[in-house]
């Protein structure tokens, strides 16, 4: 449970640390960040209060998924018009908070009087942002369980092509809520990429069975593998890999910013949904159990960073819980009640069976 509510919180503090009130979102250096860091007495001394640390909708929009995986639904149809009503909601709150368009632009197209299609919504070209990764790693917490993998796979691609109706971005979804799965049975962390690759197939089937917008999937679901792909590769990780990841020996602040704007589809890093799961991932390969070293790398880089911060800090807290975390991070922190609570309500339900 410890660990549950530990995901949940630090969520909310890797994108809060990232996103630095939109201004360390929109600095290109990772190597200028980690020196303004250097001018708060560094990462030890911080202490993100109300107002000067507040979070993004990455962590907004997580909560509003987590909050409907913890009411009592029915059926996965019910969930998904809970989901609906939620999102809205969670965007009309950010009003005056810089908001991803893509989400936005999603939210807009969502029905929630429509009773049989209200979390339908038009394939988007545009929709292969990260948003839709970064609102998703609760499912994998509330269906963690290997035999309750084919929920986690149409849960999270329901939920991420509710306001991110692209392959690049649903899938991206699935990736966040799997890899949380595969941090709660303990898998090792360098199995988790290839284990994703395993796991597309299964999604594209279940699309095929929605039979919405295929065609215009099968344009652009090959992108998101290859990317992983090529990824996998870089990092010298094989199918039966049980060897440690391929780093190169220099790799600092601005070699990250070159390697992780190699891996985006425009020059930022962390904007799709398979590069923000991407670096989120790689930080945690490459860190182990270091707390600091993984905001280093998912943090403070000169890219996504509240997007790649939330990701990284949920699976972090599920792997290794909240311990070696600086209090001064978490303990006043803006939602930090409202985070540990639905962590400590998805712990609950996904040890029970509905």
């Amino acid at each position: 449970m410890e660990k549950f509510k530990a995901a949940m919180l630090l969520a909310g503090v890797g994108d809060s640390l990232g996103y630095k009130q939109f201004s360390w979102e929109i600095c290109s250096s990772g190597a200028k960040i980690q020196e303004a860091l250097k001018q708060f007495g560094g990462l030890e001394n911080l202490v993100l209060t109300v107002g000067k640390w507040p979070v993004s909708d990455n962590t907004q929009m997580h909560m509003a998924t987590a909050e409907a995986l913890v009411s009592d639904y029915w059926c996965l149809e019910d969930l998904y018009r809970d989901m609906v009503k939620r999102y809205i909601d969670a965007v009309d709150k950010l009003q005056g908070r810089q908001q991803d368009p893509a989400t936005s632009e999603g939210c807009s197209q969502l029905k929630p009087d429509n009773y049989l299609l209200a979390w339908h919504t038009p394939f988007n070209e545009k929709g292969s942002g990260f948003g839709a990764a970064t609102k998703a790693m609760c499912i994998g917490m509330r269906y963690w369980k290997p035999e309750r993998l084919e929920t986690l796979i149409e849960v999270s691609i329901e939920c991420g092509r509710m306001t991110h109706n692209h392959p690049t971005g649903f899938l991206g979804s699935l990736c966040t809520a799997l890899f949380a799965s595969y941090a709660i049975q303990q898998k090792p962390i360098v199995q988790w990429g290839r284990g994703l690759l395993k796991v597309i197939p299964m999604a594209e089937e279940y699309c095929k069975k929605t039979i919405r917008h295929m065609a215009e999937y099968q344009e652009h679901w090959f992108y998101f593998e290859a990317k992983w792909e090529f990824y996998l590769e870089e990092r010298e990780i094989t199918e039966d890999s049980k060897n440690k990841p391929s780093f190169p020996d220099k790799y600092d602040a601005e070699e990250r910013d070159k390697t992780y704007k190699k891996w985006s589809s425009e020059g930022r890093g962390g904007r799709r949904g398979h590069d923000a799961p991407m670096i989120a991932y790689d930080a945690l390969l490459g860190a182990g159990g270091d707390w600091k070293e993984v905001c280093n790398r998912a943090m403070f880089h000169g890219g996504e960073n509240g997007a790649t911060g939330s990701i990284a800090g949920c699976l972090f807290g599920l792997l290794y819980g909240i311990n070696n975390v600086p209090k001064g991070l978490y303990q006043e922190f803006e939602l930090k009640e409202r985070l540990e609570t639905l962590g400590d309500k998805l712990h609950q339900v996904s040890s029970k069976e509905k």
